[in-house]
């Protein structure tokens, strides 16, 4: 309207009423042009961010914003924040493609087996006897561990584990799981100890004892697993302030330093492993949702230590 009223005064006007809207003109048009010019900076980038996140809608997740360091801070932010969720969607995409190919292999192997076993009792490869079929019934048993496991994990890392806890002594339930592994242990010749570390003042700790039954199985396992004939596998309960410090022990060759760190994802396997290389990362998972942590200690040729603890 301003600049209507400067345009529309007739043209015989005063000098000085001329030169006043003159300048009101020139006012005008630089505002206009900063405001095109802010409004460009901004227009270029957000343009960018939102083909970036179309690219993502497509399951792109390659996408990212290109940034010059111009613009407007926040908008800086945003392409930043947008680009460190781009990088954490792709992770996690190619995370489900490495799990989904690692799912199929481990599958396929049992399949295979109990496949051939039956072609050959069908074939009459082999006699049908009581023998061949309790292998059958173990080779399905592992395929029923491994579904178990999965299942396992699945639902402890989607957040959907449901816990029942109740007060457990929990040196009771080492020495339980203990027992249970005495004969696998003795046929590997290896002795299974229970050592007392300073154990907890107030044996009932609240925790899901079917759970933590597991973690300690999967633990003991790995290690038996992993320890010559004549070794020694230990188990430790130890007493703190405000958690229980568990730490099984074995003397087997160790961890090499560049492997320690990814024992506990999944499916991974070292040199020598046994079973489905879930048994850490389900322990992990376990241990996590009762709000505990769990971590490794080894040397090389000086056996693995594992430690977890347990909230009280």
């Amino acid at each position: 309207m301003l600049v209507w009223a400067i345009v529309a005064r007739p043209p015989w006007g005063s000098g000085r009423e001329t030169s006043s809207g003159v300048w009101l003109l020139v006012v005008c048009a630089a505002i206009a042009g900063s405001i095109a010019l802010v409004l460009r900076r901004i227009a270029v980038p957000v343009a960018d961010l939102i083909a970036a996140a179309n690219r993502i809608a497509r399951r792109d997740f390659r996408a990212r914003v290109e940034s010059d360091g111009t613009g407007p801070r926040w908008v800086r932010d945003v392409s930043r924040a947008f680009n460190a969720m781009a990088t954490e969607l792709d992770a996690q995409d190619q995370a489900r493609r490495h799990l989904m190919a690692d799912i199929a292999h481990e599958l396929r192997t049992p399949l295979a087996i109990v496949q051939g076993k039956l072609e050959g009792l069908i074939d009459g490869v082999y006699p049908r006897d009581d023998e061949r079929l309790q292998g059958l019934l173990e080779d399905t048993r592992v395929l029923a561990r491994l579904v178990d496991d999965l299942r396992t994990l699945s639902t402890a890392e989607s957040g959907a584990l449901g816990l029942t806890t109740e007060p457990t002594d929990i040196v009771a339930l080492v020495h339980d799981v203990v027992s249970s592994l005495e004969q696998p242990a003795q046929a590997a010749g290896v002795r299974l100890e229970i050592r007392n570390g300073g154990g907890p003042n107030d044996q009932a700790i609240t925790m899901d004892p079917v759970r933590i039954r597991e973690v300690l199985i999967n633990l003991l396992i790995n290690a038996l697993h992993h320890t010559p004939t004549n070794g020694r596998v230990t188990i430790e309960v130890s007493d703190a302030a405000d958690h229980i410090e568990l730490r099984v022990a074995d003397t087997g060759p160790g961890i090499a330093a560049d492997e320690l760190p990814r024992i506990f994802d999944r499916f991974h396997k070292g040199a020598g492993s046994h079973g489905s290389g879930l048994g850490l990362t389900i322990a992990r998972s376990l241990v996590e949702a009762h709000g505990g942590t769990i971590r490794a200690e080894s040397t090389a040729g000086a056996g693995t230590t594992i430690v977890f603890t347990l909230p009280r």
